[in-house]
């Protein structure tokens, strides 16, 4: 499988942030990677791969040097999209049932109406041996949020102020169709209704990713950002081959698009306590973390605005990317993004020696933007990082649009700052190998 049809079926699985996770397992145990258990006493062999989750929607993986830990090489991404959060199902309304929804994370709504959705996610089931987690997927264009019609609405083209409450609230079936609950026991594997304890579900558009352009240079799909950054990292990550003393570590965390403020997302312990107890399973002690931290660096990875070509001014004159143009260094004055001088140019210098081209985003001065997992991630593990993605169209639309030239750019980058060999000889000064 090329690296385009890689990405492309990362995207059509990641359908929740429960099954990106699991096709990232998926791929890690079919490369070799042995899964370790959080609740279990850990045994690491030196030169060996593991990855261990955390809340089924999390994903740590890391390789262990055949010495000691000298430093880190992290590349993190996250699993999550914003969609809406499925809270109550079967409510009926002028002959129809409806599901009553919460949105999650910051999307444009008008782009949920009047296409092919479905559901996804987990569900937590009462069983003979307690509770179990099943991850369900309705393959199947099963729901609708309707447009009201502009006879109704003749502002409609005129600026809308969409009310989640009432215009996105999607329409199921008519009343006296199949249950919801008898639906989601059925994609549950043929248990009960009853036995559906408890659901973390939510909306998905039906549509897979596809190439567009007259020679297929651009991409659109569900959830690019940030699924692109998170399967071409751990390509690389598997991809990579090293013999340094650094150990390489790819994370796929959960929650950034509402804050992060989980025990699965970049404000929780996740990472921090997982390289602990790999210090810890190796003998070595918390100095040694320390220096190694010290030593490190730290990929945030999440995609980038591209210069939109009919709204050239929303973005910097001077620091716009461009699709298929490579990889993105975000660069922030008030550190919503992490990367400063030193980072940048070391990751520049990285990627430089491999022929991968870098472009730089920063927002208009009298714009704001947003902020990512990396700057978070900084209150737990205080390392050098610096925030990278790859730019795309539309971010935070049910569907977006990236460039395909830059999935294989983003691969190279980070294979090659796994393995490039490069030391810490001080404050503010690195020598690469």
């Amino acid at each position: 499988m090329d690296d385009i049809q890689s990405v492309f079926r990362f995207l059509d699985r990641g359908v929740s942030p429960w099954h990106a996770a699991a096709e990232a397992c998926r791929r890690l145990e079919q490369a070799g990677c042995e899964r370790l258990d959080d609740t279990q006493e850990w045994k690491l062999v030196p030169g060996k791969r593991y990855f261990v989750t955390r809340n089924g929607s999390a994903v740590l993986a890391f390789r262990v040097p055949k010495g000691r830990i000298g430093s880190w090489r992290i590349a993190l991404s996250h699993s999550d999209a914003p969609t809406w959060r499925i809270k109550n199902a079967g409510i009926e309304k002028a002959g129809c049932v409806k599901l009553e929804t919460e949105g999650y994370g910051g999307m444009i709504m008008s782009t949920w109406l009047d296409r092919p959705l479905t559901i996804a996610g987990r569900v937590i089931l009462r069983t003979a041996d307690g509770l179990q987690t099943r991850l369900v997927y309705a393959d199947q264009d099963l729901l609708v949020i309707p447009n009201l019609a502009i006879h109704f609405d003749r502002a409609a083209n005129e600026g809308k102020k969409w009310d989640p409450q009432v215009d996105l609230q999607p329409l199921y079936g008519p009343c006296g169709c199949r249950s919801f609950s008898d639906l989601l026991a059925s994609e549950a594997g043929g248990c009960a209704p009853s036995d559906i304890l408890s659901w973390d579900l939510c909306l998905t558009p039906r549509q897979k990713a596809v190439r567009v352009g007259p020679a297929g240079e651009y991409f659109m799909s569900p959830r690019i950002d940030d699924l692109e950054c998170a399967c071409t990292t751990l390509t690389a990550f598997l991809e990579a081959e090293t013999e340094t003393d650094a150990a390489s570590v790819w994370g796929m965390l959960d929650n950034e698009e509402v804050g992060s403020s989980s025990r699965q997302g970049a404000q929780g312990t996740f990472l921090a306590d997982t390289l602990a107890r790999i210090l810890e399973t190796l003998g070595q002690s918390r100095s040694d973390g320390w220096r190694a931290a010290a030593s490190s660096l730290v990929l945030s990875a999440d995609n980038g605005h591209a210069v939109h070509p009919n709204h050239p001014e929303k973005s910097d004159p001077e620091n716009g990317p461009v699709m298929n143009g490579g990889v993105v260094v975000k660069i922030n004055a008030s550190q919503k993004y992490t990367t400063d001088a030193m980072t940048a140019a070391l990751f520049g210098e990285i990627c430089r020696r491999v022929g991968v081209p870098v472009q730089r985003f920063a927002n208009r001065a009298d714009m704001p933007g947003g902020s990512t997992l990396g700057n978070l991630q900084g209150h737990s593990l205080s390392a050098p990082m610096l925030d990278i993605g790859l730019a795309q169209l539309a971010m935070h639309s049910a569907v977006e649009t990236a460039g395909v030239e830059d999935i294989g750019s983003m691969i190279r980058a980070v294979r090659a700052f796994y393995q490039t060999p490069f030391v810490c000889t001080g404050d503010g000064s690195y020598r690469i190998g």
